[in-house]
């Protein structure tokens, strides 16, 4: 008995990536036209997967450079320089050799469900992760650079597994006596530093969201500690809050 297309369409919906090739093979020659249309979208699909296989190869372009001289790769980057309040959060992730993680790339580019997913995919493939934090007040005390530098130490100090080379979104970390290689716009160029750069936006996204739980007035779940204009209209109407970084607000309250 002929399967309906609706159970067809369901089938094909269920189906991962990988199952996608046998599904075309089964259902190819039903000849029906409701059913050509379903193979039409499985093999758009894998069009999408194998442009998508391409663009990973590419980003692993300087991880194949080194890979055979330094065999534990760590990406580094970091998240939250720009906002007004809330740490600078780094992340340092080890991936494995040739790791197959779709739709890695600068966090900034991506949804955050899509950021959710790949979050849980490189924490379960990771060889290693490793995360550090600056707070408001290390921040103030040094200013947002240092700051960050010393939360990307933290992160490199955290990994379980010692690194061979860094590479780097855009900056040389002092300090460290691994080989670093500095790469402008590094997580949409390096799939490590695409990882680092996903692990270290969810994590601090996630944090903002526990800071707002505690301090709904701010908007931090919403802005992240960003100077939107809501954000500044609650800092100049409740003041700051204990987890504002003084030397940014200048500009909005006086701070003590």
């Amino acid at each position: 008995m002929e399967k309906k297309i609706k159970d067809i369409q369901q089938e094909y919906k269920e189906k991962d990536d990988l199952e996608l090739p046998d599904f075309i093979e089964e259902y190819i020659r039903d000849g029906r036209p409701g059913v050509a249309k379903i193979i039409g979208q499985a093999k758009k699909r894998l069009d999408r997967l194998e442009q998508e296989r391409q663009r990973l190869e590419v980003l692993r372009t300087y991880e194949h450079r080194y890979e055979d001289a330094y065999p534990m790769i760590c990406g580094i980057d970091e998240v939250g320089r720009g906002p007004l309040a809330g740490p600078v959060c780094a992340a340092a992730v080890i991936l494995p050799r040739d790791c197959e993680i779709l739709y890695i790339n600068d966090s900034k580019k991506l949804s955050e469900a899509r950021r959710e997913a790949l979050y849980d995919e490189i924490m379960e493939k990771a060889v290693a992760v490793g995360l550090g934090f600056a707070s408001p007040e290390k921040i103030d005390e040094v200013n947002i650079l240092q700051a960050t530098y010393i939360a990307m130490r933290q992160a490199i100090a955290e990994l379980a597994v010692a690194p061979d080379l860094l590479l780097n979104d855009a900056v040389t970390i002092p300090e460290v006596s691994v080989k670093q290689v500095p790469i402008i716009k590094g997580d949409a160029k390096s799939i490590s530093i695409g990882a680092a750069s996903i692990i270290a936006k969810v994590t601090r996204d996630r944090l903002m969201k526990e800071y707002d739980a505690i301090m709904p007035e701010y908007g931090f779940a919403q802005n992240k500690g960003y100077g939107t204009k809501e954000h500044i209209e609650a800092l100049q109407k409740y003041g700051p809050s204990p987890i504002h970084r003084k030397s940014f607000i200048g500009h909005f309250v006086e701070c003590e």
